[in-house]
């Protein structure tokens, strides 16, 4: 199969996904364990997308002292569990990275 066919599959899977859940709205219940469920979903995202970048760089497991992702994931995760305010830990963590890979680098 080519390139362009598997991204129309991909393409058509991922909009038949979406619609279902908009087609079906209001029609069949939701179970509410399903529901919580759901909550949890743009933390796992975010983790998902976040947590590589912080441990390793390009592809090679990064935890020594001088991996400023490590210490500045380490900082605002320590805002973000005293303020729970994410526009404060996303402020935070970008000051702290840049701030520690100027130092760290010098």
């Amino acid at each position: 199969m080519s390139t362009l066919g598997v991204l129309a599959v991909a393409g058509l899977l991922t909009f038949g996904t979406r619609l279902s859940f908009i087609v079906l709205e209001g029609r069949v219940e939701t179970p509410p364990l399903f529901v919580r469920a759901l909550r949890f979903v743009p933390a796992a995202v975010l983790s998902a997308l976040i947590l590589p970048d912080l441990f390793a760089k390009g592809g090679v497991l990064r935890l020594d002292p001088h991996n400023p992702r490590l210490w500045a994931g380490a900082v605002a995760a320590l805002v973000a569990f005293r303020t729970r305010n994410v526009l404060l830990t996303i402020a935070v963590g970008m000051a702290s990275l840049w701030l520690l890979q100027y130092l760290l680098a010098a």
